[in-house]
């Protein structure tokens, strides 16, 4: 007779480091949350979500964003209950959306103590698809003031790292490197500025900047579109190789190779954009 669940007690592995995504859903399921958990279970962690919002594309008009937040209660509920669940090691934060889910989240991290864990990786979405261009901006404010100083690794993309950085254009490797470097100056985070297909050449080109190295990360370029969820990928990936241990340097490199990987064998839709699988 088979032994019931209930008296089966033993426990045969430890647990794996634990990771939180902190990220909205994508309903097509090729970034945000979606991407952010199969990333994690990928690279050996086991992952969370806490959903801040969910968008989805309308193919009635042009594939564009529709946009619902959650409430702030329910964000709320989401992190006490993960917190309280388990040790966290390294949280992603993706896709907030709204000031009043910046401010729910910046409180729930801000009075977590001693529990805050040591690697809060931000993937700073400054522009939110599918808001009124007032909303955005003050969403985009909100997280430089409340998200981005509690921030330990940042990876800005082409635009977030122009907005970050205060430079008004971003052409070359030099421009991408002086806006780690001032980013980095500005907030005290571990910088990977993502420069991927935006920059003209033969490679797709991030910048690593943590005050003292500075790396340039090169994959030769696979097409010249960009694909969908590679900066949420790339920002997991991080995410979930300091909570392994890597440094932060290390993380950024295992991160680049593993989306190089995913755009490789990217998903192909009846979508105008691809997205990357995770391998």
């Amino acid at each position: 007779m088979a032994t019931p669940l209930t008296e089966v007690t033993s426990v045969t592995a430890p647990n794996p480091p634990v990771t939180l995504t902190i990220a909205g859903s994508e309903a097509t399921g090729g970034a945000g949350a979606q991407a952010d958990l199969r990333t994690f279970q990928s690279l050996g962690t086991f992952g969370m979500v806490a959903l801040t919002c969910i968008v989805s594309f309308d193919p009635q008009a042009g594939w564009g964003h529709r946009f619902v937040p959650v409430e702030a209660g329910v964000i709320a509920d989401q992190l006490e209950a993960q917190f309280d669940c388990y040790d966290v090691a390294a949280v992603k934060i993706g896709m907030l959306g709204t000031p009043l889910t910046i401010e729910t989240v910046a409180t729930a991290l801000s009075e977590l103590g001693p529990r805050l864990p040591p690697h809060i990786v931000l993937d700073p979405v400054l522009i939110c698809k599918g808001q009124e261009p007032g909303a955005a901006l003050d969403t985009d404010t909100a997280l430089k003031a409340r998200i981005l100083p509690l921030a330990t690794f940042v990876t800005p993309n082409h635009f977030e790292a122009m907005a970050l950085s205060g430079l008004a254009q971003i052409t070359t490797e030099h421009d991408l490197a002086d806006a780690a470097r001032r980013i980095h100056d500005a907030c005290g985070a571990v910088v990977l500025a993502k420069g991927g297909v935006r920059l003209e050449g033969p490679d797709a080109i991030d910048v690593f900047y943590d005050g003292s190295t500075l790396e340039v990360l090169r994959a030769a370029k696979v097409g010249e579109v960009a694909v969908s969820g590679a900066g949420c990928t790339l920002a997991a990936a991080v995410t979930a190789e300091l909570a392994k241990g890597s440094t932060p340097l290390d993380a950024a490199r295992t991160a680049k190779e593993f989306v190089t990987r995913g755009i490789k064998a990217r998903m192909t839709s009846r979508a105008p954009f691809d997205a990357v699988r995770q391998l």
